[in-house]
């Protein structure tokens, strides 16, 4: 079985899980509605403290300088820091845009594109022996992407890469995140868990990426290794060198 079939066979198995639980999709969305509320207020909670620290390191620096800010001065910065707190508790959280749905008529660099974008939205909600693979696969997408770059649409190699980054991989997050959680480590008849599919089908993404970075390579290796010996033969012949 090559790395592709092993991402659908583990994508398909995840898939099995849909129906597994009629309140799947409202424990989701409560879960994602919290992890998002606690991202969030962490944010906020952040800005707020470094924006009290600037205010407090300036009433500081004023005080040193004029030596001392007395009590309109501590009024004042009282007033700057609620008005700061308020504006970043208040403030609307900037619209995060969606990744873009993968469609045929895609350039091969803005799928390798959508991909880094995709995996680095998702990594944070997969376990971490998944983040380290989404890590890897990560770091091989620029020379992908390089790879790619003036490859036709329809060359067979190119489009191995587009259904593995634009559809089978994404395929595999997905379907994991809609599995319940509960029901992700539990072992099944073959020892494995949703985890280790999860796991195992993103390992088998990273192979197939390395080799069909290998297989789009091979051209160009073999047109340098050409090269190389006609160098040989040309200039190490001695009646040549000799200018015979």
């Amino acid at each position: 079985m090559d790395p592709s079939e092993k991402i659908l066979a583990h994508s398909d198995r995840l898939a099995s899980f849909k129906h597994r639980d009629d309140t799947r999709q409202l424990g989701k969305w409560t879960q994602s509605r919290s992890r998002t509320g606690t991202a969030r207020l962490a944010r906020k909670l952040t800005h707020g403290g470094i924006a009290i620290a600037v205010i407090l390191a300036v009433m500081i620096v004023v005080g040193l300088v004029i030596d001392g800010i007395g009590l309109t001065g501590l009024f004042i910065a009282a007033a700057v820091m609620l008005a700061a707190i308020l504006f970043i508790g208040f403030r609307p959280e900037p619209a995060v845009k969606p990744v873009p749905a993968f469609s045929e008529d895609m350039s091969n660099k803005a799928v390798v594109q959508r991909l880094g974008t995709f995996l680095g939205r998702h990594r944070g909600q997969l376990p971490a022996a998944a983040g380290q693979k989404v890590s890897a696969i990560q770091a091989q997408l620029p020379m992908l992407e390089a790879q790619l770059a003036d490859m036709p649409l329809l060359d067979p190699l190119a489009q191995d890469v587009r259904r593995l980054a634009g559809q089978h991989l994404p395929e595999l997050i997905e379907r994991y995140e809609r599995v319940p959680p509960q029901y992700r480590r539990e072992r099944e008849g073959d020892g494995l868990s949703v985890d280790d599919r999860l796991v195992a089908g993103l390992e088998a993404a990273k192979v197939a990426i390395d080799d069909l970075g290998r297989r789009m390579s091979r051209q160009e290796m073999d047109e340098f290794e050409t090269q190389g010996r006609f160098l040989e033969s040309r200039y190490q012949d001695p009646d040549l060198r000799s200018g015979g």
